[in-house]
């Protein structure tokens, strides 16, 4: 399919993208849960070169929520070992080409060799400014709001005091702008705990397409979608 730029008449800033459908695919093709994990966090990679291609600035991607801890526990060290694999292959590459790697989530009840991965690859890329890679890990949207109200009540902050600008400070996204776009694959139509506060105002695109499958031309077609909306951000158009 030759892509036709031209279409693409607005791009997103940022673009956050709930990967569904690595368990599907994997079934589908009568592999074990896992073998969908590791090729959908393959994917990530050509779908971020897509990203930097297209001009979008952040790209976040949900690689394991708070919820997945209820998983089968084989599935949740498969996943996690595939996670910390992928650190270690990955990182020195991502950071020659540029990309600043961000945490979003706890580094609560993991390895400390995969937390130390994680803080090694956040450190060694902090100056890039390519593109940055926004990893939702160990993340829940309530899980971070209540963690922002915590922390402003260990702070000490006044009730008058809290605004929307002091609020966002202490989200784990602070310093990043929230996303213009969510796009979920497989064809799912729920948002699953994601960026609860980011998100008022995102468009949301939703594709049948499998995440180990999701690729540069399906980037495209969510991009071709967000330039065809009109975003009034609550207000009336024109006014």
């Amino acid at each position: 399919m030759e892509l036709d730029k031209t279409a693409l008449t607005k791009i997103p800033t940022h673009v956050a993208i709930i990967m569904d459908g690595n368990g599907r695919w994997a079934t589908k093709r009568g592999l074990p849960r896992n073998e969908g994990h590791r090729a959908g966090t393959e994917n990530i990679r050509r779908v971020l070169s897509a990203a930097v291609e297209f001009g979008v600035k952040v790209l976040t991607i949900y690689a394991f929520s708070t919820e997945n801890w209820g998983r089968p526990e084989d599935e949740v060290t498969g996943l996690l070992g595939i996670l910390e694999a992928t650190i270690s292959r990955e990182v020195p590459e991502l950071h020659k080409n540029g990309v600043r790697l961000h945490h979003s989530g706890s580094l609560e009840g993991i390895s400390e060799q995969m937390k130390q991965g994680v803080q090694s690859a956040l450190e060694l890329t902090k100056n890039n400014d390519r593109v940055i890679l926004n990893v939702a890990f160990n993340y829940g949207g309530r899980a971070e709001i209540l963690n922002v109200m915590r922390r402003l009540i260990a702070d000490g902050v006044k009730p008058e005091q809290v605004s929307e600008k002091l609020f966002e400070s202490y989200l784990y996204t602070a310093g990043l702008p929230d996303p213009d776009l969510i796009v979920r694959t497989a064809g799912e139509m729920r948002l699953s705990n994601f960026l609860i506060w980011q998100a008022a105002y995102a468009e949301y695109y939703s594709t049948p397409t499998l995440w180990p499958d999701f690729d540069k031309e399906q980037l495209y077609l969510a991009l071709v979608a967000f330039s065809q909306r009109q975003r009034r951000f609550g207000k009336l158009e024109n006014v």
